[in-house]
């Protein structure tokens, strides 16, 4: 565990990385587009190719992918798992290219289709633009499980740095200078996706060359082929459900009004950085040990590191996610309310922030649990929990945009989401008993008690900040320099008083972390159970 831990730390600092400059990126888009339409349509036509990202790099084809692998490694060794890794990206390059030029195709003629908002021909033009990219992501995503698989997740973790750099530079950069018009501005956006999607393939490759992979183009179907295909055919539905859920989402918010994709878009992503920070490090490192367990059978170490995954999830979202809503106001105008984004648009995204919130460690849960059932390469079970989640979204969805709009929205998808932990929960200790959350009890108690205890101590302060007559720029800058690490500070001290179950491993993990490491001793790693 103790190797799984610095992953972890390593993971979690490289995506603090990341998030800031994806911060920065959307700070920089809020700037100089605000919630306008085209922003929305920019935020829609981005969602397309994303869904098949989804589906076909980062979603049920690494599912199935990693414990295929993982058993190729160990019976055949390396030279082994880089051949499954030639056919499997061999048949992702035909599969995502075949897709790519139909979607082109398709809306690069929805004109055609007349009688539509112009809005839906807006975004129809810029997934012209963008859908290349899902090419570039999906095969690197082959490239990413696999050193996930080597035990080599630095590479894969930078992924992301790279796209938001090239967006960053691209709309910084060259947009600024050369664009004419906010529609200019948006396609040198655009052109910053491919490029970022280039570096996100290469990168990774060129590291899997140094291993010794020799690429080549091989749509030979051996029996691991075969099986990756077995697997993923039923884990496509399960991932398309949840996706299509997203999608469904934004594109009824982008239906809503002309700021609703955009509201969405970056509520969410503000609620993604602490889970992207800590939630999915846990998930990325934990999954290679939860699929060699099952591979060995091991089900009283795959229920162990499940539950200490499960456990660091719950000791950092619980308490971000009820920071991020209680801050949500300030935290919002102090990012993005300038240039184009104005007061009434920070009003209106901080109350999605808060909604969004709620779900926050569901959401993290969730992603650990469907990986578990992976590892064990049962893939209908959350595709059956996945139909459920897509119909009480859905459900909700139509009936509460209709009173509340864009935050109806944001309910409906919170309330789905809780039901999909609770649903997937009971089918994985039907499955293997051992995985309840029975253990987990006393440490979320601690949990729920110390972020009580941080909630107090925040709440307070911000109220005294309100009456300490400070202009609103003045307690925004407070809010955010001073509260946050307030917060911070008074829930370790709490957690640390209670006790936490663990709390050495997670004293030296947290010791590695960016902005929090110095509120930890530095207490040495500890061994596995």
């Amino acid at each position: 565990m103790s190797k799984s831990l610095k992953h972890i730390g390593v993971l979690s600092s490289l995506t603090v990385v990341s998030r800031v400059l994806g911060l920065a990126r959307d700070m920089l888009a809020a700037s100089l587009f605000g919630t306008s339409l085209l922003y929305s349509a920019w935020v829609t036509a981005f969602s397309w190719p994303n869904l098949f990202r989804r589906l076909l790099g980062e979603g049920s084809m690494t599912a199935a992918f990693v414990p295929t692998l993982q058993d190729e490694l160990h019976a055949n060794g390396r030279p082994g798992a880089f051949a499954l890794l030639s056919k499997v990206t061999s048949w992702l390059l035909v599969v995502t290219g075949a897709l790519v030029l139909v979607s082109m195709l398709a809306l690069g003629n929805a004109r055609a289709l007349v009688g539509h908002e112009s809005r839906w021909y807006i975004a129809a033009d810029l997934g012209v633009w963008l859908f290349p990219y899902m090419v570039l992501v999906c095969v690197a995503a082959g490239f990413n499980a696999t050193l996930n698989v080597l035990e080599r997740f630095t590479e894969p973790a930078l992924s992301p740095i790279w796209l938001n750099i090239a967006m960053i530079a691209s709309l910084a950069g060259a947009g600024l200078h050369y664009a004419h018009s906010p529609l200019e501005e948006i396609h040198w956006l655009c052109t910053g996706v491919l490029i970022g999607g280039f570096f996100q393939a290469a990168v990774p490759a060129g590291v899997l060359v140094r291993e010794g992979w020799r690429p080549r183009f091989d749509l030979g179907l051996s029996p691991r082929v075969r099986e990756i295909a077995a697997i993923m055919t039923p884990g496509l539905f399960g991932t398309a459900i949840y996706q299509i859920n997203i999608l469904v989402s934004r594109q009824l918010a982008y239906s809503v009004s002309d700021s609703g994709a955009t509201l969405i878009f970056m509520g969410n992503r503000l609620m993604e950085l602490p889970i992207g920070v800590f939630a999915i490090a846990v998930s990325t490192v934990v999954y290679p040990l939860l699929a060699r367990h099952a591979t060995e059978r091991n089900h009283a170490g795959m229920a162990r590191d499940f539950h200490k995954g499960i456990r660091l999830i719950l000791i950092i979202n619980v308490p971000a996610g009820a920071g991020l809503a209680l801050l949500s106001t300030p935290i919002v105008r102090f990012l993005y309310e300038r240039g184009q984004f104005n007061a009434l648009d920070a009003r209106n995204l901080s109350v999605i922030v808060a909604l969004f919130c709620i779900g926050m460690p569901f959401f993290s849960v969730v992603n650990l649990t469907v990986r578990a059932f992976y590892a064990l390469k049962d893939i209908a079970t959350p595709v059956r929990v996945a139909a459920v989640d897509f119909c009480i979204n859905l459900a909700l969805s139509l009936t509460l945009m209709r009173w509340l709009g864009v935050p109806g929205l944001v309910i409906a998808s919170t309330t789905a989401i809780v039901a999909q932990t609770l649903l997937l929960h009971r089918a994985l200790v039907r499955k293997m008993p051992a995985m309840h959350f029975g253990p987990l009890m006393p440490s979320l108690a601690k949990v729920l008690a110390a972020t009580a205890a941080m909630a107090a101590v925040v709440e307070g302060a911000l109220r005294a900040l309100g009456a300490s007559g400070l202009g609103p720029r003045a307690v925004e800058w407070a809010s955010v320099a001073g509260l946050v690490p307030l917060g911070v500070c008074a829930y370790a001290a709490a957690l640390w008083l209670l006790r936490i179950e663990g709390r050495d491993e997670i004293g030296a993990l947290l010791a590695r972390v960016p902005l929090i490491g110095g509120l930890f001793p530095r207490a040495p790693l500890t061994k596995a159970d």
